[in-house]
């Protein structure tokens, strides 16, 4: 289905790692923290937070990857903006109801999870802007000049 790899696919690619990574270092904080701030419950309330955190952004680097699997494609741009513009819908949707559903569980402890997923979301933005700045992407890329 593909011409060839778009050159942007090693930088998501990176960026999940990296976001993986950071994740994981974050989701253990967060417990541990939690777990000191306010027991068991404070436990549960940090690692779900910073789950969040760290999934919901890694959705769209997700969904662009999968829409690059049609690069080369005569309606490329179409299914493109469609993966990576539905996925964003999705992901709107499935956030909405998760601090819906969150909102209703009683054992939740609410200063642990918002503070662990504000850590995790900005976690989630530093390793975005880290990998950006570090990886090289040239300004114009994935096409080819006439004569070629």
């Amino acid at each position: 289905m593909s011409a060839s790899p778009v050159s942007s696919n090693p930088i998501l690619r990176v960026t999940l790692l990296a976001g993986g990574a950071v994740g994981l270092v974050v989701i253990v904080l967060a417990t541990l923290i939690g777990w000191w701030a306010a027991g068991g419950e404070g436990a549960a309330s940090g690692a779900i937070g910073a789950a969040v955190g760290m999934i919901f952004p890694a959705l769209t680097a997700v969904s662009i990857l999968v829409a690059n699997r049609w690069f080369g494609s005569p309606a490329y741009l179409q299914i493109f903006f469609g993966v990576v513009l539905g996925g964003w819908l999705v992901k709107f949707i499935l956030v909405i109801v998760a601090f819906l559903v969150l909102a209703q569980v009683e054992w939740l402890v609410d200063i642990v999870f918002y503070l662990s997923l504000v850590v995790a979301a900005v976690a989630s933005l530093v390793v975005d802007l880290v990998v950006m700045s570090r990886m090289r992407l040239p300004g114009v890329s994935d096409i080819t000049l006439p004569g070629e």
